[in-house]
């Protein structure tokens, strides 16, 4: 009987895999000799020591082999952590390389590089303004003023939150005549004249003048909301008005940007009164006008206030090549203004 049992437990050991090492085999051969020559009592006690070694985990060495590994695989996990954390490595092998100014610092900036940066035109004129000659441009006009009113009573002489709110709405016209004039461009199979890219770049610089406003206005929780609600009206109604008629689309925003002028205007006349504080500028708008690194609240005011009169201009002009019985790739689009 004690023979059948060591037999059955040496070959359901042997056929559940040849895992078991040459020297248990040996071993367990070594039991079933001695129950021959010792009897029953030696052969159990046997056999229990047998089955502890077999169903005990691998042999020492081979046990600090295995946790030498689990803790170098640890550790070079962390390393490669570590390494993503600082240099943020790319599946794909992707990396941007390394940007500095012209000083030689590190560049801290991923939403604009260092060729997109430019010196502002202060020498445009400030004081040109469109008069309004036939029905569209009254309509375009007086909307624009009907527009302001509410803004006026909201803000009142708090120009850092207007001008927040006046970059959010002047931040859309850009993008949307920039994405229209490219699926025109896809459709019809011809080129735009670099409209689309010049529209875009007025859309990305009145983002930047959004970025800059909010380091320096600090938005409430309910300025914030107002322009998410201003900016889902105002971006489905220009894109429909832009569908409809380009240049009123135009028209209207060439007005913004000579309201946008007037609003900056006397937002310097406070800074220079004294009741608005002329804090240092932010540093993303030291990089991104290449202003002195001492600049103030008062040069950012002053090269905003050129960029919004660039896009007057701009717009104006667009509107103009409309109502000229026109298309915009009829006349080179004024790249490089921002």
């Amino acid at each position: 009987m004690n023979r059948f049992i060591v037999r059955s437990v040496m070959q359901s050991h042997l056929s559940h895999g040849r895992s078991i090492s040459n020297g248990h085999v040996c071993s367990s051969a070594i039991v079933e000799r001695s129950l021959e020559l010792s009897g029953q009592h030696n052969v159990v006690t046997l056999v229990r020591f047998e089955w502890r070694r077999m169903m005990s985990s691998t042999p020492a060495s081979v046990g600090n082999a295995s946790s030498g590994r689990e803790e170098k695989m640890e550790n070079s996990v962390t390393e490669e952590t570590k390494g993503k954390d600082s240099s943020a490595l790319s599946y794909w092998g992707i990396s941007r390389p390394k940007i500095t100014r012209t000083d030689g610092t590190d560049w801290p900036w991923n939403c604009f590089m260092p060729w997109e940066t430019y010196s502002a035109e202060l020498s445009i004129d400030l004081k040109k303004r469109h008069v309004p000659k036939n029905f569209v441009d009254k309509f375009a006009f007086w909307t624009v003023k009907l527009l302001r009113l509410p803004t006026d009573i909201f803000f009142q002489r708090r120009y850092g939150s207007r001008a927040m709110m006046l970059e959010t709405v002047a931040a859309v016209p850009g993008m949307v005549g920039g994405m229209l004039l490219h699926l025109k461009s896809l459709r019809k199979f011809q080129q735009s004249g670099g409209w689309i890219k010049a529209l875009l770049e007025e859309a990305e610089n009145e983002r930047m003048h959004l970025m800059t406003m909010v380091e320096l206005v600090k938005p409430k929780w309910y300025e914030r909301l107002l322009v998410l609600t201003v900016q889902g009206v105002f971006f489905n109604a220009f894109f429909v008005l832009y569908m409809l008629s380009p240049k009123l689309a135009h028209r209207i925003v060439g007005y913004l940007e000579e309201e946008a002028i007037h609003s900056y205007t006397e937002y310097l006349k406070d800074i220079e009164s004294g009741a608005i504080e002329n804090v240092a500028a932010p540093a993303i708008a030291i990089d991104y006008w290449r202003l002195p690194k001492d600049a103030r609240l008062k040069e950012v005011i002053t090269v905003i206030r050129a960029d919004e009169a660039h896009h007057r201009d701009v717009n104006h002009f667009a509107s103009d090549i409309h109502f000229a019985g026109k298309e915009l790739k009829a006349a080179p689009a004024p790249l490089g203004y921002h």
